[in-house]
């Protein structure tokens, strides 16, 4: 099995955090090595005050092809991806896709916060097609992003639909040209990045959490990050260096 030192790389840019999943001649499709790798980068990400947002993206010719059935055949460890899948990262992550995103490469990106993806990029939940269903997230997170029709006819035709088709649904924030979806995500990281952390971190998690949720719901829950957000010492930056007209110099305390 790929060491997950080689199977999820990791280069820090400034505030962001660029993960790569690297295994292109497996289409990035998830074994255990990848699994891992993938979450010890996501609790980098997390645990890091240096580090505001991430940027997820695949080597080669696309993102990631799903679930790796061999892997799986002979019982690889995948539990830290579908722990991923399911809460996602603390911070602030978005997804660049080259290619396709097929299956749980899929729903993988869709733990993200937001997506880039290049023109013609393919974007789909095929499962049905081979006896099974999307089981991680996709029939969950797709009627939010694109709408109950087309999230349906996705689920149960398994066709996939491209890039472009993805942006007019809302699914995809921002179309790029091909080859150049991670410059386009680093772009959009990096002006995430210029916001307080905790701020960031908060607003994101308050955004995620609160869909569905009464008013009175909501207040209760904004109450603790509100406390913990406007009492930090970024709280007091912020307006210091706003007084002082010059650059705030976060530190995520």
């Amino acid at each position: 099995m790929t060491d997950e030192n080689e199977a999820v790389l990791t280069e820090q840019r400034g505030r962001v955090l660029l993960i790569t999943l690297n295994r292109p001649e497996a289409m990035n499709s998830i074994n255990g090595a990848l699994s891992h790798g993938l979450w010890a980068a996501v609790q980098r990400l997390n645990d890091d005050a240096g580090l505001t947002a991430g940027v997820l993206t695949g080597a080669g010719r696309g993102f990631s092809a799903g679930m790796d059935l061999k892997a799986f055949s002979r019982g690889e460890d995948v539990g830290p991806m579908m722990k991923f899948i399911q809460n996602g990262s603390d911070k602030p992550l978005i997804g660049a896709i080259e290619g396709f995103a097929l299956a749980g490469g899929l729903e993988l990106a869709l733990s993200c916060d937001l997506l880039v993806a290049a023109k013609g990029a393919k974007l789909g939940i095929p499962e049905v097609s081979v006896g099974l269903f999307a089981a991680a997230g996709g029939l969950l997170r797709l009627p939010s992003r694109v709408g109950y029709g087309k999230a349906m006819e996705m689920a149960i035709t398994g066709d996939p639909i491209t890039a472009e088709e993805g942006f007019g649904f809302g699914l995809i924030c921002r179309l790029a040209e091909k080859g150049d979806a991670v410059n386009v995500a680093m772009t959009l990281a990096e002006r995430v990045a210029k916001n307080a952390p905790l701020g960031v971190a908060a607003s994101k998690q308050l955004v995620k959490a609160t869909q569905g949720l009464t008013e009175a719901e909501f207040w209760a829950i904004q109450g603790p990050a509100q406390g913990k957000v406007f009492t930090s010492n970024d709280s007091k930056e912020g307006p210091r260096a706003f007084a002082e007209k010059r650059a705030p110099e976060w530190t995520g305390t």
